[in-house]
């Protein structure tokens, strides 16, 4: 009873000492989590919200992680071309020795015998190195396609998130303009309102003019909440895009007279579908798609490889004697495969194989084609909200000098509010035109940039 109980008590202490050397490792992988971006500081222009996104935006990072598991890959595949040694050791006791059977020298009858020892240990050291594989020829070939095709997918990842960055920025800046229309616009209903007040308490106009001043300024701060509310979605959403979290603040810088530089771009520059990521990436699937009709094309070939052993073998009736004498052996030696006959798998892989390679051929046709369309587009679009810009600023300029001139007549007495009133209106909405139009062409200007394939991700 006390050696059983001594046996427990040490198994115990085994456990309980696994667990504490255990635990730490753990808890560790199972509270270890990525700590969150560093917030931004101060104001941001456009190129540090790029820079930032692409630092800290999950979706570049999962690329980028995925080229690393990639890479991973790639050395995984190419580890059969290194040799590949293992050893073994096996110990093994015979409770009944076999049996095998021996003809008699004497009178030829077969008689069944026992034959070798009871405990038998094998220590063995084993080799291959393989000279020809198909699959490793295949992992060969194409280790640089799959490294492309790789860093292909984070490029794409890399243009997706400027263009989206980009839009969403200027989006942001358009609410925020478009709060500053209506906060100008309040102050001056609020001082027309005060004024048509005190000409209906002065009896010198009818209600109307009073009442109409009123219903302007209550559009006008209806106006001020949405866009208010625009301002929060349009952030959040901005803040979704560059990998920040909604409850950390953000705030933009700009400058209205470079905006308005970098709203012209060349729209001559001729459309060339190499220059496009996705186009790109069909040609690498094709590329990866020849090396697997080649594969199957070879697959009549033999693999050859190398292999060697070499072992210790033990052999004793008595365990205590067991390890006293060694009997070693080795060898090495080539193997050849050769497939004779598959069932036409072979075969129907490689008629399939071909056929997912036409498939790919009409892929690059549509890439070619929706390439085209989405240039198409961009550039109609761009060349449309280029000229609103335009028209927009002078109309901006010709309602400032019109409404500064009604302002004035009106306080003169020589023009009634109902012509102040118009002359505001316009003159707001020649404004919410202007910038609404200045963002839509910065906006297209970046679809544009890339349905060319040159927009710029160096940030």
């Amino acid at each position: 009873m006390s050696i059983v109980t001594n046996a427990v008590r040490v198994q115990g202490q085994l456990f309980a000492l696994l667990a504490c050397l255990l635990w730490p490792g753990l808890v560790g992988a199972q509270t270890a989590t990525t700590p969150p971006p560093p917030a931004p500081a101060g104001p941001l222009t456009l190129p540090e919200c790029l820079h930032y996104a692409l630092v800290n935006q999950p979706l570049v990072r999962q690329a980028r992680l995925d080229e690393v598991s990639n890479e991973a890959d790639i050395r995984i595949s190419l580890s059969g071309w290194l040799p590949q040694v293992g050893a073994t050791g096996t110990a093994q006791h015979y409770f009944g020795l076999p049996f095998t059977v021996f003809p008699d020298p004497t009178t030829g009858i077969s008689t069944p015998r026992q034959l070798g020892v009871k405990n038998v240990t094998t220590l063995g050291l084993s080799g291959t190195q393989v000279i020809y594989n198909n699959d490793v020829n295949l992992a060969a070939r194409s280790a640089r396609f799959t490294r492309l095709a790789a860093g292909q997918n984070t490029v794409n990842t890399t243009i997706s998130t400027v263009s989206d960055v980009s839009k969403a920025f200027y989006t942001v800046l358009l609410s925020q303009r478009q709060l500053d229309v209506y906060r100008e616009d309040i102050l001056r209903l609020q001082r027309n309102l005060r004024d048509a007040k005190a000409r209906y308490d002065a009896g010198i106009v009818d209600k109307t003019d009073y009442l109409q001043a009123e219903i302007s300024l209550n559009n006008s701060l209806a106006g001020r909440k949405q866009a208010q509310e625009a301002i929060k979605a349009n952030t959040a959403n901005l803040q979704q895009l560059m990998g920040i979290s909604a409850e950390r603040p953000l705030q933009l810088q700009y400058d209205t007279l470079s905006l308005e530089r970098d709203a012209v771009v060349d729209t001559l520059e001729p459309l060339d579908p190499a220059r496009r990521i996705e186009y790109q990436q069909v040609l690498t699937q094709k590329s990866l798609q020849g090396l697997t009709i080649d594969y199957y094309r070879l697959g009549f070939l033999p693999s050859l490889s190398a292999f060697g052993n070499y072992n210790s073998v033990y052999q004793a009736n008595n365990v205590s004697d067991q390890y006293n004498m060694r009997f070693p052996n080795s060898y090495a030696g080539v193997q050849l495969g050769l497939p004779l006959f598959t069932g036409f798998r072979r075969t129907q892989n490689l008629r399939k194989a071909r056929i997912q390679d036409q498939r790919i051929d009409q892929d690059v046709l549509y890439a070619r084609n929706q390439i085209s369309s989405e240039y198409a587009a961009a550039l109609a679009n761009y060349k449309g909200y280029f000229n609103d810009y335009l028209v927009g600023k002078r109309n901006l300029e010709l309602s400032k000098e019109v409404y500064k001139v009604v302002d004035l007549q009106y306080r003169e007495g020589i023009k009634a509010y109902l012509d102040l009133l118009v002359a505001q209106t316009t003159l707001r909405t020649s404004q919410l035109n202007y910038y609404s139009a200045l963002f839509q062409v910065l906006s297209y200007k970046v679809e544009l940039q890339r349905a060319l394939g040159a927009l710029p991700t160096n940030y």
